[in-house]
């Protein structure tokens, strides 16, 4: 039975991925609810029915109280028949009308609505651009991708556990009170029109309290996970008293929002209990007076007397319920920031795959500033052949990894083209360009997962064998069959921690050598791709990056000159543009900024600034 209701609703059903998706909140939530329209509409018409039998019991209550004005023999004999098939009914139908209710808000909804929304924001995330992501915090991003889709799921929830239940229960017990007596409608109707102004006046501003809020959190989120990322720098610079202060400006604010918040719904209280006073004293009252009248019956007053008391239980529920549907939604539109941002960076509608013959990279009249004036690259113009060996050095700033991002086509270039093989980077496929391009950075971070898994990056479909001859190739094998993590994992099992933080930056790098040998793309970016390493290692490896680099195009970045000095042709960049090019020995014997870079390093390392 759970596992028929469970799956009523794939979560990960084929969809048509949108690339700007809606940015009003109902039209977004509607987005992400075709899936479930068919179970909306049954979870109502259930909620409806639930609605009207406990209404119906009321009432029949009601008439229970009247049918024992007569003997017990009497009674028995006219309606035990009828008071039989109440029981029946009260003990078999209505608990299976309740269990349908809950089954499908507990076990098809709520679930699986979260679900799908965590799932497709998940996978809208991903596709934005490395960009969009440095543009924000992690951690914010993070928080709202995990907190949006349970408030969407606590949205929906209500409107059918909480809002067609109370708003069918509320035009039953009209109908019952009209039926019963219309006078007992006056006191009634004053009272909702009450209830409906409070109701009014707390979801108009429990929304943009509960977006601020929940923004507050977010803030305190990316703060926090900033620091624990960093938490090397943090001890190393002796901040800790900088970061509390850091993270107590965002915890103070998400409690001063939240004390907003919780004004709202005091003063809320305090109104809904008076209002309920007049309710009861409003419609019991009535009926009481109406009895002593002569124009209603004890069953009347009794029945009147149970609907005001059960509405007085269900406003507070149902307000409550209210504003945690309207709290949600403030939730869901922040998180909205996020989740229906339009990807920025996108394949060309006619895009097609990266054919990849020879492994010519053309670049022609290139500039890309990142929308300013000045800054990144000026009018570039380089053709590296095929199996070219291309070294590019420069100052810091003067455009070398700029140049590399254009390449993975990171960002869209502003001016100019970038072509491989003929064909502009910017008409084929992203998927298809960074398949054919191995990148080994000087950043080596890796991801949180075992070493094994880390290396298949590279290649998820190679064999065992191919892993390890990788991982040997790089000079890891010896290192990765030593480790151990605190879960007692050893080896190619075991997990290296958030950014590969367990290992040496040594380790790591090598690792990343490993993965990029395995991929074994035609194309080969290095950057800085021995920095992490002793001299020692570095010129075992260094033999390894030449083997790699046979068959394939290569650019590789260098401030360490002797790491580049055989390549081909060696670039020399500044200010955005190529100022010299040529040979090792060439650039020596030209006296110019490559010459100068040559004379004052030491131990094989340039000063990027020194020359001037």
């Amino acid at each position: 039975m759970f596992r028929y209701f469970e799956n009523l609703v794939d979560p990960f059903v084929a969809y048509t991925e949108s690339d700007t998706p809606p940015t009003r909140l109902w039209p977004f939530m509607l987005d992400y609810s075709q899936p479930f329209m068919k179970v909306f509409f049954w979870a109502g018409l259930i909620s409806i029915i639930v609605a009207g039998v406990e209404i119906g019991l009321i009432y029949y209550m009601g008439r229970v109280v009247d049918l024992l004005g007569g003997t017990p023999t009497e009674v028995w004999q006219n309606h035990g028949t009828e008071l039989l098939w109440m029981a029946a009914f009260i003990l078999l139908l209505r608990p299976i009308l309740h269990l349908v209710d809950v089954l499908l808000l507990n076990n098809t909804i709520l679930p699986n609505f979260g679900t799908l929304i965590r799932w497709r924001a998940h996978k809208h995330v991903l596709r934005q651009s490395v960009g969009w992501f440095e543009n924000d915090f992690a951690g914010r991003i993070a928080n709202r991708i995990m907190q949006t889709p349970p408030a969407a799921g606590e949205v929906v929830f209500q409107v059918f556990d909480a809002i067609s239940f109370s708003l069918a229960y509320l035009i039953g017990a009209a109908i019952l009170l009209y039926a019963a007596d219309a006078r007992l409608l006056i006191p009634l109707l004053i009272w909702f029109a009450f209830y409906a102004a409070l109701v009014r006046w707390t979801v108009k501003r429990v929304g943009p309290a509960s977006q601020a809020a929940s923004d507050a959190r977010s803030t305190v989120t990316g703060r926090v996970v900033d620091s624990y990322t960093n938490i090397h720098s943090v001890k190393m610079f002796a901040h800790n008293a900088q970061e509390l202060d850091y993270a107590r400006e965002a915890i103070e604010e998400t409690r001063r929002t939240f004390q907003v918040e919780m004004r709202i719904f005091t003063v809320m209280d305090a109104v809904l209990v008076t209002l309920n006073g007049l309710l009861i004293v409003g419609v019991v009252g009535w009926a009481i007076y109406l009895w002593m009248q002569g124009s209603a019956t004890v069953g009347v007053v009794a029945a009147a007397t149970a609907l005001t008391l059960r509405l007085n239980a269900m406003t507070g529920w149902i307000m409550w319920a209210l504003t945690s549907f309207f709290r949600q939604l403030g939730i869901v539109a922040e998180g909205m920031q996020t989740i229906a941002q339009p990807v920025d960076l996108l394949d060309a509608p006619a895009a097609k795959p990266l054919r990849l013959t020879n492994g010519q990279i053309e670049i022609r009249d290139l500039s890309h500033h990142y929308g300013r004036e000045t800054g990144g690259l000026d009018h570039i113009n380089m053709i590296v052949q095929p199996g070219e060996k291309i070294g590019l050095i420069g100052r810091s700033g003067a455009g070398k990894s700029t140049l590399v991002k254009l390449l993975l086509r990171f960002y869209d270039v502003e001016r100019g083209a970038i072509l491989i093989d003929d064909q502009n980077i910017a008409q084929v496929t992203q998927d298809s360009l960074r398949s054919h391009i191995g990148m080994v950075q000087q950043d080596s971070a890796l991801l949180h997962r075992s070493v094994r898994d880390n290396i298949l990056y590279g290649r998820p479909d190679a064999t065992e064998l191919q892993m390890i001859t990788a991982a040997k190739q790089a000079e890891a094998h010896e290192f990765i069959l030593d480790l151990q993590d605190p879960e007692g994992r050893t080896g190619y099992d075991a997990h290296v921690g958030e950014r590969g933080v367990k290992l040496s930056g040594g380790q790591r790098q090598r690792v990343t050598l490993a993965r990029v040998i395995l991929k074994d793309a035609p194309i080969l970016l290095l950057d800085e791709a021995t920095s992490a390493l002793d001299s020692e290692v570095e010129a075992s490896i260094q033999e390894t990056l030449y083997g790699m680099m046979q068959g394939k195009t290569v650019i590789a970045i260098a401030h360490r000159l002797s790491t580049i000095a055989q390549m081909d042709r060696i670039l020399v960049m500044d200010g955005g543009r190529i100022v010299e090019e040529g040979a090792h020995s060439e650039l020596l014997s030209q006296g110019g900024l490559y010459a100068q870079f040559w004379a004052r390093q030491s131990g094989g390392f340039m000063n990027p600034e020194a020359a001037e």
